[in-house]
């Protein structure tokens, strides 16, 4: 096709999947603007029977493994050489990855969210429909589409208006609590409808990228045309890894804003400090857990900075600006796999917020059967211990597993 490249290549690619074979490949080495020249190279060399590769849970030299899979090196042809290292295969493959670990992310991100309203008892309106389709953007109104869904049926959000107000339509002289909740309560739909937008053109980008030629030259058979470009520079994957990395960094800095709120009882007003289960003064609750969602927030804050304009000129200028598209897309991954962390540690402390308030059985059914799941993998606790394997287990169940459990 327009690579000049064999189908044997692509049978021996097919073969690897086949047989749990993963090609070695270095993180670092690519600048993304001849393509992933470096990540690639080592591909390569897993084709032609060299390099390095992990097989039945073990790394091998590639002549070992060729021969215990029974499989036979590929001959590279002319040009193929060229196409095999030539291309946007690396920083595409890990943002497809980023995408799908993202929209898994974010379905317990509103999980979590639908979780702390109820245990707030929150009013509807701030996500509601009429409140919601004012503003145009199709992130904001799917996003209050999915809070609607997710607690439908709970017994603890309120109608505004059947407690704010008396039977005879007067105010009540005195408020006894927050007319408006903190905005990490109130602004969900708002928050993680850019989120969703921004996941949304990523995939569309992510897979345009896919399925592109971004080899250099292009070979035109029907023309019988060999034409010199840059489809290998990849700027397409490296802006929209930027984009998802921000929008996820925002997405764990308000998972960290309401872990605050569940942490503070001179903000919740009806939970102990740290949702403390045990003895005031002795036991510390879920303090610790705090401190490690509050770094890896920060740690995200600091990877938020783009790549995509943080070109360095390479190859004696020749590569006079590059797209930094591969560390972009590991910096989003790191970024997800951060906040999947900091979410666990939200979810976790919303478990112990809901069992301290007696509120399992006026849960939604959506948020009960994720309340059930998660109580089986950490069950009700009130004395001190290290919370990482909890915290583990939890991280290692979302990013796995649907958040929407009862569909």
């Amino acid at each position: 096709a327009y690579s000049g490249i064999h189908p044997d290549i692509v049978i021996l690619l097919r073969d690897f999947i086949n047989h749990g074979i993963v090609p070695v490949i270095p993180e670092h080495g690519g600048v993304g603007a001849s393509g992933d020249l470096v990540q690639l190279a080592h591909l390569g060399l897993c084709l032609i029977g060299e390099g390095e590769m992990f097989y039945q849970n073990f790394t091998h030299q590639g002549a070992r493994v060729f021969e215990e899979a029974g499989l036979e090196p590929a001959k590279v042809h002319i040009r193929e050489g060229l196409a095999l290292v030539n291309g946007t295969s690396c920083m595409t493959g890990i943002g497809i990855l980023s995408v799908l670990k993202a929209r898994k992310l974010l379905d317990w991100a509103l999980m979590a969210s639908a979780m702390i309203n109820e245990v707030v008892e929150t009013y509807d309106d701030h996500y509601s429909y009429e409140l919601n389709r004012v503003k145009l953007h199709p992130g904001q109104n799917k996003i209050t589409d999915r809070l609607q869904q997710l607690l439908s049926g709970s017994k603890l959000v309120r109608k505004r208006a059947e407690h704010l107000y008396n039977g005879n339509g007067k105010e009540e002289q005195v408020f006894t609590r927050k007319i408006q909740e903190y905005y990490s309560l109130r602004c969900i739909t708002q928050i993680l409808g850019p989120v969703l937008d921004t996941i949304d053109n990523a995939e569309k980008v992510i897979l345009d990228e896919a399925n592109s030629v971004n080899d250099n030259p292009v070979i035109d058979y029907r023309e019988k045309s060999v034409n010199h470009g840059g489809n290998f520079h990849g700027d397409y994957v490296s802006l929209e890894m930027d984009k998802l990395k921000i929008a996820i960094t925002k997405l764990s800095m308000l998972s960290e804003r309401q872990l605050n709120f569940l942490m503070n009882d001179k903000l919740n007003n009806k939970l102990p400090p740290f949702v403390n289960l045990g003895t005031l003064g002795l036991n510390l609750g879920m303090q610790g857990a705090q401190f490690t969602a509050t770094s890896t927030v920060a740690e995200n804050q600091a990877l938020s900075n783009p790549m995509y304009v943080h070109s360095i000129p390479t190859n004696n200028d020749n590569q006079d600006i590059v797209s930094m598209g591969t560390n972009a897309a590991l910096m989003a991954m790191k970024v997800i796999d951060n906040s999947f962390e900091i979410l666990s540690i939200e979810l976790i402390s919303l478990l112990q917020a809901i069992d301290y308030l007696e509120y399992a059985d006026k849960l939604s059914p959506s948020t009960f059967a994720a309340y059930n799941t998660l109580r089986k993998i950490v069950p009700v606790f009130k004395e001190d211990s290290p919370k990482y394997n909890e915290i583990r287990r939890v991280r290692k169940y979302i990013m796995a597993n649907d958040a929407l459990l009862n569909k």
